[in-house]
């Protein structure tokens, strides 16, 4: 499998019972297949060298970038925040559930995990500073005129509202 960011032949590692595929010889990418990221997110878990290795590769960032192909499925991949770790964009593709992660991005990971508590009020958060917040706000502004409208209607003009 090639790596996504530079066209890389990837070399499958073990990390402990989870196998991934690294860039080995060009970004020092990892690509996780469905699954796996989640078992090696915390920092307990995981051993080897090449674990170390992984976690010692500096972290590089390009937000500049256009959209990764997924190297599994092919299809685009989206950015979002990583779950566990909000300091933290990952690449996943939605197809085959892979994530691929930057060097260095697994260590900012473990040294940033979220319990479930810090994670539900961080997703609340979130969701509180998106525009689908204001969005759906006003759906519901709207879904209660067009109630109380259809509830004037149709005292009015039975006829017409049901």
């Amino acid at each position: 499998m090639n790596c996504p960011v530079c066209k890389r032949l990837m070399v499958e590692e073990d990390f402990g019972d989870v196998h991934v595929d690294v860039c080995k010889n060009g970004c020092k990418g990892i690509w996780f297949d469905w699954g796996e990221l989640t078992k090696l997110n915390e920092s307990h878990e995981g051993i080897g060298q090449l674990m170390e290795e992984a976690l010692n590769s500096p972290r590089v960032i390009d937000a500049h970038r256009d959209p990764l192909q997924c190297p599994k499925c092919g299809i685009t991949m989206q950015t979002h925040k990583y779950r566990s770790a909000k300091q933290v964009t990952v690449d996943e593709c939605y197809a085959c559930g892979g994530f691929f992660l930057d060097s260095g991005e697994l260590k900012v990971i473990r040294d940033q995990y979220m319990d479930d508590s810090e994670r539900n009020t961080y997703v609340q958060t979130l969701i509180n500073e998106t525009t689908l917040e204001k969005k759906t706000g006003r759906a519901k502004l709207r879904a209660n005129a067009c109630h109380a409208l259809g509830g004037l209607m149709s005292r009015r003009w039975p006829f017409v509202w049901p």
